[in-house]
């Protein structure tokens, strides 16, 4: 597997009081990971409500190999604690997804949200700033108008490059429960907001107005069987979406069909095999992330123990289907106990959607190439790597003797757990957010 198995050097960011630390607080828990359109930007958000924005750095001719380096360009608090007095309830600061607008100009645009509320943020750069003003004096304050006897033209003075970050839009009171994904539109004037049981749309310019298109809410809340997990637009028709549901189901809506799509367009769905029936069945099918190709033809689905492929064309059955730790079945009861069984794992694309990767425990992420059916369960641990060292695979060891390079299924740490992961669109670079460290494995630079 030629992307990440053998041949990855890999760059780990320096400690910081953000990203990494050897003892570390809730806040500092990274919860989201994103590249930009382009990949020369990476956002990630935390517990603690903040966003770090790196940026990739530009190779120069003395170092040629330091092209993929990523360095912080932003750093900025997005979101912070709130109280619904109304429901007596605390709204925490964590956020739970970011998504980047394409760039339009020489300012960058994303969009983060909490469990309520979704910020549009501006960040731009200045290395100029205006001075000689006739109301003001160089430090701001009002001069006494009296005192002016000639008119100054004001003049642009170059200042050290500093990088701001601005909200230019606040979306919020349209959702009852907590928002749990964000995807922008493909027309990239509008975007949707997923909670529990509701999917809004909403424009980009308008913040007090959005429009609900999917509602599963039952009349009689002792009737809900099942919620809204994820969701997402398709990457180049505007009028479809998908979103999963905790029963295992991923309903493909178009939007030209009705203003409100609760009578989904497509239904993908596969049947439960009758033999692999368990008490833990109904939590383990739960999907926990969907995502759409880059070509659009196939949907990428990731429920507890699996990643599956599905064919937009063909709801029947999944097309791949890719065990990602099945060495965990026969330890879904203690899972179940310590409630790691509630994780919920994210998946991704490569930039030419034939490889998927996706996190477990213990630090380990996996990859499957699609083409050539092979895997690979690769490490992001401070203890094993160096910057620029080539990863060696690993091994769950099930039972039986136990080789020296496996690790038993016994000795997985399930409080070190990959959850967020990214791909670059275009170059094989990966981030990986273990816990509060953010890893960053790039292909091999000869």
């Amino acid at each position: 597997m030629k992307c990440f198995s053998r041949y990855l050097p890999y760059i780990f960011r320096p400690p910081s009081s953000l990203l990494s630390s050897s003892c570390h607080t809730e806040a500092d828990i990274i919860s989201t990971v994103e590249f930009n359109p382009t990949g020369e930007l990476l956002a990630t958000g935390d517990k603690g409500g903040r966003v770090v924005v790196f940026q990739r750095e530009q190779e120069s001719k003395n170092h040629p190999h330091r092209r993929g380096e990523y360095n912080v360009y932003s750093t900025f608090q997005s979101h912070e604690p709130e109280f619904d007095y109304l429901k007596s309830l605390e709204i925490e600061e964590k956020i739970n997804k970011i998504r980047w607008l394409p760039q339009q100009n020489a300012a960058y645009f994303l969009l983060s949200t909490n469990d309520k509320t979704v910020k549009l943020w501006k960040i731009s750069e200045r290395d100029k700033r205006p001075e000689g003003y006739n109301l003001k004096d160089e430090d701001g304050r009002i001069r006494d108008p009296t005192t002016i006897t000639a008119l100054r033209v004001p003049v642009l003075r170059p200042m050290d490059l500093m990088v701001e970050a601005t909200p230019r839009r606040i979306f919020s009171n349209a959702h009852t429960y907590h928002i749990n994904s964000i995807s922008v539109n493909s027309d990239y004037e509008t975007y949707m907001s997923t909670d529990d049981l509701r999917i809004n749309l909403w424009n980009l310019e308008i913040t007090n107005r959005s429009f609900n298109i999917v509602d599963i809410k039952p009349a009689n809340m002792e009737e809900l069987t099942e919620v809204i997990t994820a969701a997402e637009f398709h990457p180049n028709q505007c009028n479809t979406f998908v979103y999963s549901s905790s029963k295992g189901s991923i309903r493909l809506c178009d939007m030209r069909t009705s203003a409100l799509c609760d009578n989904h367009s497509k239904l993908f769905e596969e049947p439960e095999d009758p033999s692999n029936r368990s008490f833990f069945s109904e939590i383990i099918s739960s999907i926990s992330d969907v995502k759409f190709s880059h070509s659009g033809r196939y949907l990428m689905t990731r429920d507890y123990l699996t990643v599956k492929v599905w064919d937009v064309n063909m709801e029947s059955k999944p097309l791949e289907t890719y065990q990602v730790h099945d060495y965990l079945r026969s330890k879904l009861c203690s899972l179940y106990e310590n409630d790691c069984i509630f994780d919920k794992f994210e998946c991704v694309w490569n930039g030419t959607d034939s490889v998927l990767m996706t996190g477990s425990y213990n630090n380990f992420f996996r990859m499957f190439d699609r083409n050539t059916k092979r895997d690979v369960t690769l490490e992001a641990s401070r203890e094993n790597s160096k910057p620029r060292a080539i990863l060696k695979p690993r091994k769950v060891c099930v039972g039986g003797k136990r080789r020296k390079d496996e690790i038993s299924v016994d000795s997985l740490d399930f409080s070190k757990k990959i959850l967020h992961t990214a791909w670059h669109p275009y170059e094989n670079i990966i981030a990986v957010a273990a816990t509060n460290n953010l890893y960053i494995f790039q292909d091999k630079v000869n």
